[in-house]
């Protein structure tokens, strides 16, 4: 499969570029995607809900009454779920493991199958270079208008760049991304990706030797 690849005015140049085969031209398996955006939505999930069972309020050290002759239904502790101020049963607790196992396989094929299919629906913005002298919004704004990429954009980068990553941080349903870095969630929640075509010798450098 070939790409065209485009300037930072948004103009197509006369050459194009040969995708590998073995990234964009994977078959997909929707269940394969989901099952690897699930486990990954997983493994990102922060536990902060905790509550007190009985065994971690304070007080109960005691029989609150004795056991017969008061008229009173028998009680031996006021730590008990069903007093006020007394433990919670079946609340969260932060020994819950979310976690889900998959593959380096698994999730490098879920990978290469959307960008294969960004790539079929010409999703997939290459660009000779991307390089702005400061980082401003504004700088980057107006390169990001002149592409064929109108809705949610992942800019893909070779390498670090500072100057790119700052000037698009601010701005709307845009992200910036190493492509070393990148994973199925990401290029699931954008619509188009774009990427200097160095980066796709990354990619395949990173994700092929695994």
């Amino acid at each position: 499969m070939k790409a065209v690849i485009y300037n930072q005015n948004g103009k197509k140049l006369e050459e194009s570029i040969s995708l590998p085969k073995e990234i964009f031209d994977v078959k997909m398996n929707a269940d394969l995607v989901h099952q690897v955006a699930v486990s990954q939505m997983a493994n990102k999930r922060r536990i902060i809900a905790k509550t007190k069972n009985r065994s971690e309020v304070s007080g109960g050290g005691r029989k609150p009454w004795r056991q017969k002759g008061t008229g009173r239904a028998r009680h031996g502790s006021i730590r008990s779920p069903i007093w006020r101020h007394g433990g919670v049963t079946f609340g969260p607790q932060t020994e819950v493991v979310f976690k889900k196992v998959i593959s380096k396989k698994m999730r490098r094929k879920a990978l290469f199958m959307i960008l294969t299919s960004k790539a079929e629906k010409e999703h997939l913005i290459v660009l000779d270079s991307l390089k702005i002298e400061s980082p401003k919004t504004k700088l980057m704004v107006d390169i990001l208008d002149k592409l064929p990429a109108k809705g949610s954009r992942l800019v893909i980068l070779p390498k670090k760049d500072e100057t790119v990553i700052k000037a698009t941080r601010n701005i709307s349903k845009t992200k910036s991304e190493l492509a070393q870095n990148l994973n199925v969630l990401d290029l699931l929640s954008f619509n188009y990706l774009i990427l200097p075509k160095d980066s796709i010798k990354v990619i395949k450098e990173t994700f092929l030797k695994e």
